[in-house]
């Protein structure tokens, strides 16, 4: 069952209630006799990236189906998806063996759809959490809170940079692969000013227009590339800004040189600034689900690397 995005979360009532959205990957984990299987929401076999979710696994009673998040913490104690990002490809044995101890997981439960007694779906969700607030999770497993108060919860995340919040009616049923209006997430993203350097050539529906903006912040005479965003522009702003940037276009970089700047981009003299909406930066200085927001008036030359970046900078 997947949630709706919403813009924002639903105003206090009994009906709802609110978690945290955890930054990972969505899991389905079911223990039947001898068997453990772990799969992604789309059907993908997980087991084996993950052997000591499924190794504790093998605890819990028969016939068990859990609902969760697959999360990696990072120094600060939080979910770090970049962290989760250096487990989810690996492929052979021996690297997964190390990073079992190198990068640890933890699988955080926020439902139950079975039990030895059977399906739980036509359950109403506030049925399923208590059955498993009554469940002996094993070494690993980590019991999702569910909070009455929006605004109390919302402060939270926003405060400690948490992904965000999703708010479940209490009465509402499991559907399997639905998208419903019965759950809402809602995003906590944060937002900035950055300087556009340059863009990408449009591919397909954008044909003719441009693929994405690359985005930098002022770092002495040059500037430091954040990355790129290329979400958020309607058709009508891809001809707009793409006739705009034409008539900007230089021939040098206005980029500090960086081995991972996107190739064939066309550099445009630094004087747009753009507000862009993103999720978190990365370890290495880089924005994380970038959206373009619109333009301001903002002088470029004001817009810094020291006024804008994250509090420790990255590489």
């Amino acid at each position: 069952m997947l949630a709706q995005p919403g813009s924002k979360m639903p105003p206090p009532s009994a009906e709802w209630l609110h978690e945290i959205k955890w930054d990972g990957v969505r899991g389905i984990l079911a223990r039947d006799d001898d068997l453990v299987a772990l799969r992604s929401r789309t059907g993908r076999e997980m087991t084996a990236v993950y052997p000591e979710l499924a190794s504790a696994a093998e605890d819990l009673e028969s016939g068990i189906i859990l609902d969760g998040e697959i999360v990696a913490l990072g120094q600060d104690g939080l979910p770090s998806f970049e962290l989760l990002q250096q487990r989810m490809n690996l492929s052979s044995s021996s690297k997964v063996a190390g990073a079992v101890t190198s990068i640890p997981v933890s699988y955080v439960v926020f439902d139950q759809l079975h039990g030895p007694a059977g399906s739980m779906l036509a359950s109403p969700l506030e049925h399923r959490i208590a059955r498993l607030t009554a469940l002996d999770l094993p070494s690993g497993f980590v019991r999702s809170d569910s909070f009455t108060d929006p605004d109390t919860l919302w402060d939270i995340v926003v405060e400690r940079g948490i992904e965000g919040v999703v708010s479940k009616l209490r009465n509402s049923v499991y559907r399997p692969g639905t998208r419903s209006p019965d759950w809402i997430k809602t995003i906590a993203f944060k937002s900035l000013r950055a300087v556009v350097g340059g863009f990408t050539e449009g591919e397909g529906g954008r044909y003719g227009g441009f693929g994405a903006l690359i985005l930098g912040l002022g770092a002495g005479e040059r500037l430091r590339w954040i990355g790129s965003v290329g979400s958020g522009f309607s058709e009508t702003d891809v001809r707009a800004i793409r006739q705009a940037l034409e008539e900007m276009t230089v021939a040098d970089s206005p980029f500090e040189p960086h081995p991972q700047m996107p190739p064939g981009v066309t550099w445009v003299a630094p004087a747009l600034v753009a507000v862009v909406q993103y999720k978190e930066w990365t370890a290495a200085g880089r924005l994380r689900g970038p959206s373009f927001k619109g333009f301001t008036d903002h002088p470029a030359d004001g817009v810094s690397w020291e006024s804008e970046g994250p509090e420790v900078p990255g590489g």
